[in-house]
């Protein structure tokens, strides 16, 4: 009985996931069940990817005009049905810091860059890669988390609150 109940609560969450990513309204992260985070989370991740070779643009946040790294971030999450900040600093204080031990696809990564804190982020996919939209007159890509470049400036792994 117990088994049909668990099958019963994640087909109902499934489908409120899909009615959310259908009628193209994101739910705020108050409207986003707990027992739900790994599918919004994996969700943000496979928007993230299917951006890849999208152009970067500074302040763009839709594939047509371009990216930059927290415009990824908030699309990327809004597809799967989280309204999110839409700034690297906002996306930082609504989100907490989780261990490397405890990351998971679709948490964020925060680096440290031309001596800015938390300045870029990045939405992890599993074996050490990242989504991305690096810098000006570049496209968004994937990235490894185990390179010199990005271990040297790895600031936090971070998730949303709400997740």
């Amino acid at each position: 009985m117990t088994g049909n109940r668990t099958l019963a609560r994640s087909l109902a969450a499934s489908l409120v996931f899909l009615i959310c990513s259908c009628a193209n309204s994101p739910a705020t992260t108050a409207d986003v069940r707990r027992g739900d985070a790994a599918t919004v989370q994996t969700a943000a991740a496979k928007v993230a990817k299917s951006m890849v070779g999208k152009r970067y643009r500074y302040g763009g946040n839709h594939p047509a005009k371009g990216f930059d790294c927290s415009g990824l971030v908030h699309y990327s999450y809004g597809e799967a049905g989280m309204n999110v900040a839409r700034s690297t600093t906002s996306q930082r204080k609504a989100t907490r810091a989780i261990t490397a031990s405890s990351m998971r696809i679709g948490d964020l990564l925060f680096f440290n860059q031309e001596g800015k804190k938390s300045s870029h982020v990045g939405i992890y996919i599993g074996n050490q890669q990242f989504v991305h939209a690096p810098s000006s007159g570049k496209k968004v890509r994937i990235d490894r988390l185990d390179t010199p470049y990005w271990r040297k400036h790895w600031a936090s792994i971070r998730r949303f609150i709400d997740l």
